[in-house]
């Protein structure tokens, strides 16, 4: 019997020869499944540059925390293809099971019959006539690339379309200009469905965003423009809206960026039709959220046992100038507590603005550590890497991997521990995940 690794990979030799940016490819195989997108349970989009998969992470957390059974699509994944398709339940959800991943792609293989197709298109079709077949209460659907032209946007009514932080990333498809990209976000908009625009760093992104839920007709829901504002205040989380103010504690995933991811969770989750919640189930669901990969600490397992004695290990896939940003700002948070020095193990993909991710570290990070990124070939090798961040001010140096990079940490004379950021590739993080032997669950 065929693995879902093997099924993967052999719809490799399916990929268009060109790509044309079009929903035709996953329209005719859904309509070739029997529709499934149509039997599907009430459906939350998300699309964005940062924050899609925590501001998921938070609402999949309320929701579950309120009862209800929540399937999930995410991506990429960090070790397992699996991630990427939670089933809902009552109690919590699980990841698809081998067994009945298999079944669903084997059936979409027979079903599209050698046509061109991706294989993101065909692992999302696969996803929804999974999700299609297990009675849920909510579907958490991100978005893989883009909006307007991403397979996942078959979804005709969404109960609400959510656009998180824009910035700069995967320039080859979207294009260079934040209005370009914001208009391919805002392709998920739908006519009559709220659309919950997070706060923007840009304000080419917010008014594109703006005009082109207008021109629509969706129903824009903003924050900061009286529609939802959340902040900070007295060690709390202060969210309010039209319906009412709460006062929540502050979430469990780290960095001040996740109060707006947060805020923006609690507003797609009100204006979807969620808005008759108990207060706890908003107040649990924000300290029981987790989003592997995204400034994790690793306090457990092999990787810690190799560093020097009483380090932070933390782990963070952006790779982005915006997200190499707030992840500095997360870390400078963390020096105003602790003032250990922090070093950088980074690797990068070539696709990749490394030069701005590293200028966000300029004044903050006593060192990185360059390293190769095991199985990808678009990676910088670690000797690039380290050049780009030497080439901004840093102190550098490169091992040839994560773990002899940990071990040099012995040879340094060091005032306290070092706090270390693992960083720069969502793959290098599955790599360490996978070598730690911590698995997303």
């Amino acid at each position: 019997m065929d693995s879902s690794d093997a099924l993967i990979a052999r719809f490799l030799a399916l990929h268009p020869k060109t790509i044309d940016l079009s929903l035709g490819r996953i329209q005719r195989l859904l309509a070739q499944l029997g529709h499934p997108e149509r039997r599907l349970p009430p459906t939350i989009h998300v699309a964005g540059t940062n924050g899609k998969g925590s501001t998921i992470a938070f609402m999949r957390a309320i929701l579950e925390s309120a009862g209800l059974a929540v399937h999930v699509y995410t991506s990429p994944h960090l070790v397992r293809f699996h991630e990427r398709i939670r089933l809902g339940r009552i109690g919590g959800g699980r990841y698809v099971g081998e067994e009945r991943l298999v079944e669903a792609l084997r059936h979409c293989e027979k079903v599209n019959d050698g046509a061109p197709i991706t294989v993101f298109e065909m692992t999302t079709a696969a996803a929804l006539l999974l999700f299609s077949e297990e009675p849920a209460d909510v579907l958490l659907l991100e978005v893989g690339l883009g909006g307007r032209y991403d397979a996942t946007n078959v979804i005709d009514a969404p109960a609400a379309a959510v656009v998180t932080s824009i910035g700069h990333d995967h320039a080859e498809y979207l294009g260079t200009t934040l209005e370009g990209i914001a208009r391919e976000k805002a392709g998920i908009f739908k006519r009559g469905c709220p659309a919950v625009i997070s706060a923007q760093d840009y304000v080419a992104a917010d008014d594109t965003l703006r005009d082109e839920a207008e021109r629509v007709g969706a129903a824009p829901i903003l924050v900061g423009a009286q529609d939802f504002s959340v902040h900070e205040e007295g060690g709390r989380l202060v969210y309010q809206d039209e319906r009412g103010l709460l006062d929540l504690p502050l979430p469990k995933l780290v960095g001040r960026h996740q109060y707006i991811n947060a805020g923006t969770a609690v507003a797609a989750l009100r204006v979807a039709g969620f808005e008759r919640f108990e207060t706890s189930a908003f107040e649990a669901g924000l300290v029981r959220a987790e989003w592997p990969g995204r400034l994790q600490r690793l306090a457990k397992g092999r990787l810690p046992e190799i560093a020097p004695q009483g380090c932070e290990i933390w782990l963070d896939g952006g790779h982005n100038a915006d997200g190499s940003r707030v992840l500095a700002a997360a870390m400078a948070d963390r020096s105003e507590s602790s003032d250990a020095p922090l070093v950088l193990i980074a690797g990068m993909l070539g696709t990749k603005d490394s030069e701005t991710f590293f200028k966000n570290f300029q004044g903050l990070a006593r060192e990185v550590i360059a390293v190769p990124i095991p199985g990808q070939i678009a990676a910088r090798p670690a000797e690039e890497v380290a050049g780009i961040a030497g080439s901004v001010g840093l102190t550098v140096s490169t091992k040839p991997s994560v773990e002899a990079a940990l071990a040099s940490l012995h040879d340094y004379v060091w005032d306290r521990p070092p706090r270390i950021l693992i960083c720069g590739s969502l793959y290098l993080i599955g790599e360490v995940l996978a070598a730690n032997g911590t698995l997303p669950e």
